[in-house]
C-alpha cells in the first residue's frame, strides 16, 4: 500500500513550490489554531529539499505556529460559548480538550511548553489555555520554546540528513507511515481502556 509514498511525493513537490515558504507560514498559523495538518508535513521535505535554508524554515514555522497559537489562545479566550459545540460534536476533541484543561490546571506553563510534542494537538492547547485564562505571557513563551524546539529539531534532523536522509525516507516511508498509524491506535486503545 503506497498511500504515504504518493502523499511524500506530492509534499516534496509543494516544498520546491516557489511559494512553498508562503504555504508553510499559513499551514503553520492554521494548525496552531483550527486546522488538523501539522506543518511537519512541510517543514521536513522543505529542510531535506534546502538543507542550508532548514533554520529559516523553522523559524517562520515556529513564529507562524505562535501566531496561530495566539488566535488559538483568543478563541478559547473570547468565543468558548461558539467553539464548544464544534469541539463536543467532534468527539475524539472533546477528550483531548478535557485531557488538556486537566494538564492547565495541574501544569500550567509546562503542559504549553510540552504540547509541542504532545499527541494531542496543539490546537487543543492553545484553545484551552485562553478558556482557562492562562496568563498571556507565560503561554506566549512556553509556545515559543516547546514548538521552537519541535521544529528546529526536525528540521536540523533532516537537513543534516541531505540526500541520504530523502533516499531513506522515500525508501522507507510506508514502512514508517503505517507504524506510526498503529503506534496511534495503540496509544488511543491503551488510553480508552
Amino acid at each position: 500500500m503506497a498511500l504515504f509514498s504518493r502523499l511524500y511525493e506530492t509534499s516534496l513537490r509543494w516544498s520546491r513550490h516557489r511559494r512553498a515558504v508562503r504555504y508553510l507560514a499559513a499551514l503553520s498559523f492554521a494548525e496552531s489554531s483550527f486546522f488538523p495538518v501539522p506543518p511537519d508535513v512541510m517543514l521536513m521535505p522543505m529542510s531535506m529539499a534546502h538543507p542550508r535554508r532548514a533554520m529559516y524554515f523553522a523559524a517562520i514555522t515556529t513564529l507562524a505556529s505562535v501566531a496561530g497559537g495566539m488566535a488559538g489562545y483568543a478563541i478559547g479566550h473570547f468565543a468558548l460559548d461558539w467553539v464548544a459545540p464544534l469541539i463536543e460534536a467532534g468527539g475524539r476533541w472533546a477528550a483531548a480538550y478535557q485531557r488538556a484543561s486537566q494538564w492547565f490546571q495541574a501544569w500550567g506553563f509546562w503542559a504549553v511548553l510540552v504540547a509541542g510534542f504532545s499527541p494531542i494537538p496543539y490546537k487543543v492547547f492553545t484553545i484551552s489555555a485562553g478558556a482557562l485564562s492562562m496568563a498571556f505571557l507565560p503561554f506566549l513563551l512556553a509556545s515559543a520554546v516547546g514548538r521552537g524546539a519541535r521544529f528546529y529539531l526536525v528540521a536540523a534532523l533532516l537537513a543534516w540528513g541531505g540526500a541520504s536522509m530523502e533516499e531513506r525516507l522515500r525508501r522507507y516511508i510506508d514502512v514508517i507511515g503505517w507504524s506510526l498509524v498503529g503506534l496511534g491506535v495503540a496509544v488511543y486503545v491503551v488510553v480508552k481502556l
